[in-house]
Parts: C-alpha cells; sequence; structure tokens
C-alpha cells in the first residue's frame, strides 16, 4: 500500500484539508445547528452522527400519484407528468428531448475543448470530473430552470448543483447507490439527472438501473463493516460495498432496466437508486454523456465513506 494510501485513512490529514477549504464548507453551518450537530464543520461526519436513517424528501413521505393530486404539473411534458406520479414506485423519470441538437453539440465542443487543453485527465472509470467550474456552457446545463424546477418539486426543497461527470466512454462501474459517496442529512436530498450527448447504443456500455431499488434501507458504512474511530478511517475498501450491493441484488433477485436514450433525452433518478455502467462489447463505440448531482440546499453535505463534508462553491 502506498504511503499516500495509508495516510488517507487518517482523520486529522483530512481535518486539515478541510481547515485550508473552510469557506466551501460554510454551507454546512446553518445545517449543523438545524440538526443539533455539535462539532467543527471541518471535522470528520459520518452516518454514526445521525440518528435517522430515513429519507424525508417530499415525494418519499407517501404515494407520488397522491402527493401530486393537487400539483399543476403543466410546465412538464406529459411523459415527465407520468414519471412524477410513479416516482415514489419506481424511483427515476425520464424527460425526452429535454435538451435540442445546439444544445448538446455545444456541450460536446466544450468536452472536446477542455480535453484538448490538457487541464484534465479521465478518471479509472472514464469520467471527467467538474467541468461545470471550467465550462460556462456545461455549467448553464446544469443550472438550466426547467431541470431545477423538476427536482425543486421532487424533493420540496431549493436545489443546488454540486459535480458534473462528463464521460466519452461508458463507466462499466458496478452497481452502487449515490448515498455512499454524496450524502446528505436528513437522508434522501440528492438527486441526480443522466444526460445523452449522442445516441446511445446497446454495446457501447450504457447506464443500467434497478426501478424501485430506492425503497431499500440506505446502505451505509456501519452496514457493510466500514466502522471507523475516533482517528482513523474503516478499514473496509469501496469493493467491499460494491460486493455487499452486488449479493443484495442477487438476494432480491432484482432485475436491470437498460437505458438507450436518444440524444438530449434526460434520465432523473433517487438518491437511493442502485445504477450502473454496463460492459463496453464494442470498444470502438462512445458513450457520450453528462451526469449531474444535486444537493437539496439547506441540508447537512458530506461523502459518507469518506467521511469528509462535501465542499461547496
Amino acid at each position: 500500500m502506498k504511503i499516500a494510501d495509508i495516510l488517507k485513512r487518517y482523520k486529522p490529514v483530512h481535518w486539515i484539508y478541510n481547515l485550508l477549504h473552510r469557506e466551501q464548507l460554510s454551507h454546512n453551518k446553518k445545517a449543523y445547528k438545524t440538526f443539533r450537530i455539535n462539532k467543527p464543520i471541518f471535522q470528520s461526519v459520518s452516518s454514526r452522527d445521525f440518528p435517522d436513517k430515513t429519507s424525508s424528501a417530499w415525494l418519499d413521505t407517501g404515494p407520488s400519484s397522491m402527493l401530486l393530486q393537487n400539483k399543476d404539473l403543466g410546465a412538464f411534458p406529459p411523459d415527465v407528468q407520468s414519471g412524477l406520479k410513479h416516482w415514489s414506485e419506481q424511483g427515476y423519470l425520464i424527460w425526452k428531448n429535454l435538451l435540442d441538437d445546439l444544445q448538446v453539440e455545444a456541450v460536446n465542443r466544450e468536452v472536446d475543448k477542455i480535453i484538448a487543453s490538457g487541464e484534465v485527465s479521465f478518471t479509472h472509470d472514464n469520467k471527467l470530473s467538474f467541468l461545470n467550474k471550467r465550462s460556462l456552457v456545461i455549467e448553464q446545463v446544469s443550472k438550466d430552470p426547467r431541470i431545477i424546477e423538476l427536482l425543486e418539486l421532487i424533493l420540496g426543497k431549493e436545489v443546488v448543483p454540486f459535480q458534473t461527470l462528463n464521460f466519452l466512454k461508458g463507466s462499466e462501474q458496478r452497481a452502487h447507490s449515490d448515498s455512499i459517496h454524496m450524502t446528505t442529512y436528513p437522508l434522501g436530498y440528492l438527486i441526480a439527472v443522466w444526460i445523452a450527448l449522442e445516441d446511445i447504443k446497446e454495446n457501447s456500455g450504457p447506464l443500467f438501473y434497478y426501478p424501485g431499488s430506492h425503497k431499500l434501507p440506505y446502505l451505509l458504512n456501519d452496514d457493510f463493516g466500514n466502522t471507523s474511530s475516533a482517528w482513523m478511517l474503516g478499514k473496509k475498501n469501496y469493493t467491499d460495498y460494491e460486493d455487499v450491493i452486488e449479493n443484495l441484488i442477487n438476494k432480491k433477485q432484482m432485475q436491470p432496466q437498460v437505458f438507450l436514450p436518444k440524444k438530449g433525452d434526460m434520465l432523473v433518478w433517487h438518491a437511493n437508486l442502485l445504477h450502473g455502467g454496463a460492459a463496453i462489447k464494442d470498444l470502438t463505440q462512445t458513450r457520450k454523456s453528462m451526469v449531474i448531482h444535486y444537493y437539496a440546499k439547506d441540508v447537512i453535505k458530506y461523502h459518507e465513506i469518506t467521511e469528509r463534508p462535501s465542499l461547496m462553491r
């Protein structure tokens, strides 16, 4: 194991980093006071600090078809209205043709330009992170009023974009819930969108997801034995988490849905919906797409595995 990996297990290393970026942690101050978390905002935080392990997001509080009865959904296309009414059962919805060809091509040009600049590099799973910090075009998509209005309706709170992920190829990422990476208290106040930047082909490693899996209990650190101490993070690896998720899927005999959208289509998914990237069967094919993660504005925002509070601009 590399020395850097060993050091990352020591919580005080993270505290020092957090102190150096304390302005980006100020978003948690009010939320800590609201939820009576008596610790400095730069220290480690995890689900062990919070008593409630259920979601408080609006459309999680009952059948969405009932909750939306008196809501005017006329601003949304019919397929989105239908998806909203089935949200509490399915945990996702699809908005077709959200972006037009000109908008999609503008994003693709920005991605190509940033890659050519050499300022960013791909992660191990083919991701380019936080391009919204480098491109006004991508930032504007993340703040599209139509997306914001939809997500705020689902959560019942104001939302803010946190992160973009851009892909040229499929991620081949194993099934997971975003809430192990980007966590909130109360739970359920993260939400994500996946936008196709080209027509997605079956052999390109498309996104897959498990309808209804958002209703499973949230799987957090202690639930897969990743128990930390006052000074050290837990010893489990992310692959241990993925193994538990895979065993759960097999035990529940859940069946995945594969997303094969047209250019400009958008999938919206729940904070706890299990999803991942299928195997790439044709290495010549691209899978141009963009994910945007949003937090509700007035909740505690952090990362469960690393127990680090989220840095927000």
